[in-house]
């Protein structure tokens, strides 16, 4: 009889109805057990009750499946893991022209290696005076002996070692140390007031408003009344370069913008240089060209200055001169319908305003581990560090895609420059420098991916964490000139650039990844507790509280976040010093996902293709058609399977030093230690993420 669900024992008497029943048998087998109503079955036994010897063996049997089941589920992850990593190491395709790349940061890579060559040497020599007895491996506080007290050349070589440990070594790395530990202070402080100014605006309910005789306004009323007030015309600019996955749905997306058809046109700028993807892109936008929307193709026959250079290219058509504003959206960026409609509007009746950006939502975030924990990032940035960054200052980097730009503003600032790898923040940085205001829209959100292979993941800040620091040394001289309050440069060059582009990755990388496994093996320059453990940790939750649902992730979060610091320390020296890969900008892979309501819309809204183009002859139609056709054949592409030496070496490297701190007994830099290497080791064999083809 299965137990009772209610709740009404709770309150009312006993009302249980039935007869007691008692069962006997002859020649028990099992134990007998009175049953006084329908739920007594089902309460726990008084543990004095004797059992027989068959229950025993079942039980026994029982506890032994499932230590049985526990062992199989542990190797077949185990085994599965060893084969992981098999195939990075012995079937690996396609490094040859891969591995010429790494070239750039042998420099960073040559200076792990010496460090862990060093911790080796080091943990051999201890290991051996371990075993002879000198003991001083579990207590550096021991001052060295007494030259009559020594004992044999290896007790004098270590006892040397101890004296210039002391008196050399720890001085420098506890000054470096401290000196890290005052920036990673200054930078949590930052974080700290972002998240109070984050529910600042929360609580007080702080964001843009648009006036109430534009949101009243609708499409149909302007058509009618043929008033183009409200309703201003608008370019919308959609840049890619080989997007053979998302070409179709991006511009599919910005082609059902809901504004009126007389006042926007669509620019699709392809920067291709594979002739099968133009074609189709060619293909996709005579489709929507014939169902009546205002779209043109660009294609540059001189391919300079990437995304910058597609962008001012376009901008330079004399048609442009007619426009008031323009949004521009990337090739995996799927906008609402309204999107138009709930930005545009913000710049009436407001002459300062430069910018309207959107936020960005995933629809891949929860495709792997590595997307989840961008989600995480890229939610704080969005929700704390734009939003408050518009509210009080009125200032923020561009995003590069999903923002209005007001046309006036982009030409009063000297328009779209070729000279970094990060056009947005600089057109942002020079417009602010210029008088303009920013507004962030945390409300309106628009569709796009996250890199789901750690290796698209890594170019992409790469050239995150490098454009920042070239650009800041472009632009110093302007801000330091430009005709704009004291608080303003201070702002820009000390918060903007300095603390959160340059002092994070340095102090993230210096601190945890090289001062740390050295103090283990310096114990007098050991770091506090509460700067390996209390902190981090904290600031990790900090970052997912703009998305609580990642909260069971805050652990490989922080470990992953210290893994990439490796990237973005190389990334910003390259920047600053303006090394060969700080100019060099390769385009992140996507996938091509889209949402499965916008999939069924699509499906519902587009027409087959064949109805003719307007201003284009059935020949040409016919021969666009043939051409798309053939491209769209698909092409079967090994996978590539990756080894980061940068990563596999510092992964050593902090194995080495948990093993040091295991043998002093220290438990917390034991575990972060052994946890860190392993994340470490996880990333350089490429075991998180997807593969890239």
């Amino acid at each position: 009889m299965a137990p009772r669900l209610d709740y009404s024992d709770w309150w009312a008497k006993d009302t249980r109805k039935g007869t007691p029943v008692v069962v006997t048998m002859e020649n028990p087998n099992f134990a007998v057990v009175e049953i006084d109503g329908p739920d007594d079955a089902f309460r726990p036994v008084e543990r004095n009750r004797s059992k027989n010897a068959k229950q025993v063996t079942w039980v026994l049997l029982l506890k032994a499946h499932r230590a049985v089941g526990c062992l199989t589920w542990l190797a077949a992850s185990l085994w599965a893991l060893l084969g992981a990593i098999k195939k990075r190491l012995i079937l690996r395709q396609g490094l040859g022209t891969e591995q010429g790349k790494s070239a750039r940061g042998a420099l960073l890579l040559k200076v792990i290696r010496a460090f862990w060559m060093v911790s080796l040497a080091l943990l051999a020599f201890e290991m051996v005076a371990y075993l002879r007895g000198l003991h001083y491996i579990q207590r550096p506080e021991l001052r060295i002996p007494n030259p009559s007290d020594i004992q044999g050349l290896i007790h004098w070589v270590y006892v040397t070692w101890l004296g210039i440990r002391a008196d050399y070594i720890a001085p420098p790395i506890r000054g470096l140390s401290k000196f890290c530990v005052v920036l990673f202070l200054i930078q949590s402080a930052d974080r700290m007031l972002l998240c109070l100014g984050c529910l600042w605006i929360k609580y007080k309910r702080l964001k843009p408003k648009i006036s109430e005789d534009v949101s009243s306004a609708n499409a149909d009323d302007v058509e009618r009344s043929g008033s183009g007030y409200d309703y201003p015309m608008v370019l919308v600019q959609v840049p890619m370069c080989n997007e053979r996955e998302v070409y179709e749905q991006s511009i599919s997306a910005v082609c059902q913008l809901d504004w009126p058809k007389d006042r926007i046109l669509i620019q699709v700028l392809d920067d291709s240089n594979d002739e099968s993807i133009q074609w189709l892109i060619k293909a996709e936008v005579a489709k929507w060209s014939q169902q009546g929307v205002n779209i043109i193709y660009r294609h540059r026959l001189v391919r300079t200055g990437y995304k910058a250079g597609n962008l001012k290219s376009a901008m330079s058509c004399e048609y442009v001169n007619r426009y008031e504003f323009v949004a521009i959206f990337d090739a995996d960026f799927q906008p609402a319908a309204d999107f138009l409609k709930l930005t545009v509007p913000h710049f009436k009746d407001n002459a300062e305003l430069g910018l309207v950006q959107a936020r960005w939502a995933f629809v891949n975030k929860d495709e792997n581990l590595l997307t989840r924990l961008q989600n995480i990032n890229l939610c704080f940035h969005f929700e704390v560090e734009q939003q408050v960054n518009g509210v009080f200052l009125n200032f923020f980097g561009f995003n590069g895609t999903a923002g209005v730009w007001r046309i006036k503003a982009l030409e009063d600032s000297g328009g779209w420059l070729e000279r970094t790898t990060v056009e947005d923040m600089d057109i942002a940085v020079r417009a602010h420098l210029n008088g303009w205001k920013f507004i962030f829209l945390n409300d309106v959100k628009v569709l796009c991916e996250v890199p789901e292979s750690y290796e698209a993941y890594k170019k992409q800040q790469h050239r995150w964490h490098s454009g920042p620091m070239h650009l800041f040394r472009l632009c110093l001289p302007d801000v330091l000139s430009a005709k704009i309050s004291a608080w303003k440069k201070a702002n820009m060059i000390l918060l903007f650039f300095l603390l959160r582009k340059l002092i994070l990755p340095f102090y993230s990388f210096t601190l945890f990844c090289i001062i740390l496994p050295l103090t283990i093996f310096v114990p007098e320059a050991e770091l506090p507790l509460w700067v390996i453990c209390y902190v981090p940790v904290f600031m990790s939750f900090l970052n997912i509280l703009p998305d609580p649902k990642s909260f069971p992730f805050v652990v490989p979060y922080l470990l992953f976040e210290n893994t990439m610091s490796v990237t973005k320390f190389n990334a910003m020296i390259s920047g600053l010093f303006q090394l060969g890969s700080s100019y060099e900008w390769v385009v992140t892979k996507k996938a091509g996902r889209a949402s499965e309501s916008d999939l069924l819309a699509i499906e519902e809204k587009e027409p087959k293709f064949g109805l003719p183009q307007r201003g284009a002859s059935e020949s040409e139609l016919s021969e666009l058609k043939e051409r798309s056709e053939s491209a769209q054949v698909p092409v079967k592409k090994m996978k590539m399977n990756r080894l980061y030496k940068k990563e596999l070496a510092l992964a050593f490297l902090l194995l080495t030093a948990s093993m040091r701190s295991l043998m002093s007994a220290q438990g917390v830099h034991f575990y972060f230690l052994l946890f860190q290497g392993v994340t470490f080791l996880l990333v350089g064999l490429d075991l998180i993420g997807a593969q890239m083809s």
